[in-house]
């Protein structure tokens, strides 16, 4: 199986007044990762699902996503929050859905939690080496049995201005 951890777009600044879930996608996050996504499509990417955070700038980038046609099924993950804990999404969400070896599901989230969720399947821990840009991505695979802990690949690592 291969994961997509996908950061979302450039938001909204941190502002008194506005709660941290509602910011949204500046008009340069939102092209930017439109481009991005467009170059995905050229690049023949196709996710199974989309999962996104709840919050309002992931799920505009994973509208973006759908958009441009990178998955025709997108669902909200609570676990994507930047709270998320990899262990109770890997125990609670997908362990139990089954899917096929060679399903490919992009998780549109937050920093510095896909980063690190991408060191844990890597490495087993968390050791804060890898960042994970503005509508950036990372791709692992999964092992085909056992746990995914430690013993996953990293194939991808792309901050967006390779993508633009």
């Amino acid at each position: 199986m291969e994961l997509y951890l996908i950061r979302h777009g450039i938001a909204e600044e941190k502002e008194t007044g506005i709660k941290d879930e509602e910011r949204q996608l500046t008009k340069e996050g939102r092209q930017k990762t439109e481009k991005v996504a467009q170059r995905l499509v050229t690049l023949d990417l196709h996710f199974d699902l989309i999962i996104t955070s709840p919050l309002v700038r992931a799920q505009q980038t994973a509208e973006i996503l759908i958009t441009a046609g990178l998955s025709s099924q997108i669902e909200e993950s609570s676990h994507l929050k930047p709270e998320g804990n990899i262990n109770n999404w890997l125990a609670e969400w997908l362990e139990p859905r089954k899917y096929p070896q060679k399903t490919q599901l992009a998780l549109v989230g937050h920093e510095p939690n896909l980063s690190n969720w991408a060191e844990i399947l890597l490495w087993g821990e968390a050791k804060e080496r890898l960042v994970l840009k503005k509508a950036g991505m990372i791709g692992i695979k999964l092992p085909e049995i056992g746990s995914p802990w430690g013993r996953s690949q990293m194939f991808w690592l792309t901050p967006p201005k390779y993508l633009l």
